[in-house]
């Protein structure tokens, strides 16, 4: 690995390059996915990013690692088993970031523990050596000793099986960060806003750097398109655009205490509801420190940078938590309310006015090659993030796009921050979530950064300290007080109060690492944001 260039020293790279194999529009899972992929095989490898890291769907998932288990009620065996793969191989190649997570499924029908129980037991038994634990039937009294939280009225039993969970927007910065050492280019607010042709090809990107206007050329024998639900706004910009490929689906999600879901002898389990009255399927999850409950699926025909939810979506899930949960949560227990954004796959895929050449993927993703030579791929889940990158650089091979060279490098490769990767150091934990999740030297230098003491902001599982904050801007590639207190930290998504409240100070040591003026409508802007994840914008 190299070392960690700076922000400048990446800039730098970018305009001395004079052609890279590989330029990929888009900073979100799939986009750094297939940028670490091809650093990790030796390509010149750039990327850029409009926004911030993760700054859409990204970084609003329900937390979940997992293989699906609707689908394998639906009978995709193939793809539950590759999503229950790449599940052990994440939890393997980030530790830090990832952990397995027990689940109950409370049953309150005769049939229903046997019935989901012979699912649940084959959803286990696919994932052979790979399986987390196993799989048990519970009675009305175990269940509630496994779910304190639970509603005993009317309970008869319940299913626990295993999953794992993760921190979407910190896994995207780590993928950033493990790309950027592997030789990668990679640059957030850096927008794409130009493709460029010779003849009918595309050969590539014009980007604009946000912060100085800056416009910048990037020639390369390969353009991958991976914007997430704003790769249509992409492949407008090319001359062969003729009809979307997704159709937007809104997620919507209500962060409340931990309280509402407590743990037993130390551990916090959680809660997924199969069938909700509307059929959709309800979680309520522990996560860093907090309870996160979800999430909506409603269809949305607009594509706005900070979709709202919708008032029916906010009842829907404190309705059916109210049915499920012993504590029922109000609107006054809310912490943080957001929405994200599904990129959803269009059924006319081979009327995309593409070559045909339009690879449809059973795991849900599709990876298209226009006419024009660009690569754009859709669709798809935080879970199989890596495999879809292997099939864009497949497809990019058969192309011939991209000289051929080995697949699976990425999948015994540790992300920065996990066991392994630090030649060596030390495995101690300094931060506590939601700060980073730093050990061996990382850890040292966020303890020699001025602040390494002082708590801004302190909960029994977490907290952020004015040396995180330095942290994230230094080596972290934060830019602006949204950088830091939604994905570097990730207090806006954990209590929107809070992160307003701690508003000020933080911006103030954001502009000092920067070394310029408190940006004042950056600041209103975050301030209106916090009001619209609590509810009130």
């Amino acid at each position: 690995m190299s070392s960690h260039p700076t922000r400048p020293e990446l800039l730098t790279r970018l305009r001395e390059t004079a052609r890279w194999d590989l330029v990929v529009i888009g900073g979100g899972a799939t986009g750094l996915g297939v940028a670490l992929d091809a650093a990790a095989r030796g390509y010149a490898v750039a990327l850029v990013e409009a926004e911030d890291f993760a700054k859409g769907t990204s970084s609003r998932a329900t937390k979940l690692v997992h293989g699906g288990v609707r689908y394998l009620a639906q009978g995709n065996v193939a793809l539950v088993h590759e999503a229950l793969r790449e599940r052990a191989t994440l939890l393997a190649n980030a530790p830090h970031l990832a952990r397995p997570l027990a689940f109950v499924m409370p049953c309150h029908r005769a049939w229903e523990a046997p019935f989901y129980g012979v699912g649940l037991k084959a959803y286990e038994w696919l994932a052979g050596r790979r399986s987390l634990g196993a799989t048990r039937l519970l009675s009305a009294r175990a269940a509630l000793a496994e779910l304190p939280g639970l509603q005993p009225a009317g309970l008869r039993g319940g299913v626990a099986y295993w999953d794992a969970q993760f921190d979407d927007a910190r896994l995207a910065l780590g993928l950033a960060r493990t790309a950027i050492a592997h030789g990668a280019a990679v640059l957030n607010h850096c927008a794409a806003v130009r493709l460029v042709h010779e003849g009918e090809r595309v050969t590539g990107v014009e980007v604009e750097e946000r912060e100085s206007g800056e416009r910048l050329t990037l020639h390369a024998a390969c353009v991958v398109n991976a914007a997430g639900v704003w790769v249509d706004a992409v492949r407008a910009l090319d001359r062969n655009y003729k009809r979307p490929m997704v159709a937007p689906s809104q997620g919507v999600h209500i962060v409340v205490d931990r309280g509402f879901l407590p743990g037993s002898n130390g551990q916090h389990n959680a809660l997924i509801v199969p069938r909700t009255r509307d059929g959709r399927v309800l979680f309520a999850v522990p996560w860093l420190g907090k309870t996160l409950l979800g999430t909506t699926d409603t269809p949305r025909d607009d594509l706005p940078a900070e979709p709202r939810p919708l008032e029916g979506e906010v009842d829907f899930i404190l309705g059916e938590s109210a049915r499920y949960l012993a504590r029922a949560p109000q609107r006054a227990d809310v912490r943080s309310i957001w929405a994200g954004l599904r990129p959803l796959v269009r059924h006319n895929r081979d009327e995309h006015g593409d070559s045909g050449d339009t690879k449809a993927i059973s795991r849900e993703h599709v990876v298209a090659v226009s006419r024009s030579g660009m690569v754009t791929v859709t669709g798809g889940k935080w879970t199989t993030y890596r495999a879809m990158a292997e099939d864009v650089l497949a497809r990019c091979i058969k192309a011939q796009l991209l000289p051929a060279r080995p697949a699976g490098v990425t999948e015994r490769l540790p992300l920065l921050g996990a066991a392994g990767d630090m030649g060596g150091q030390p495995r101690v934990k300094i931060a506590a979530a939601p700060g980073p999740h730093l050990y061996g030297s990382e850890a040292a230098a966020l303890q020699a950064l001025p602040g390494a003491e002082r708590w801004l902001w302190r909960e029994d599982d977490g907290g952020l300290s004015e040396a995180m904050v330095r942290f994230a801007v230094r080596h972290e590639y934060a830019r602006r007080l949204e950088d830091v207190l939604a994905r570097r930290s990730r207090l806006l998504f954990l209590d929107a109060f809070a992160a307003e409240r701690l508003a000020d100070p933080v911006a103030k040591l954001v502009a000092e690492e920067l070394g310029g003026p408190v940006d004042a409508a950056a600041l209103d802007d975050f301030k209106a944001l916090a009001r619209q994840y609590q509810g009130r914008g």
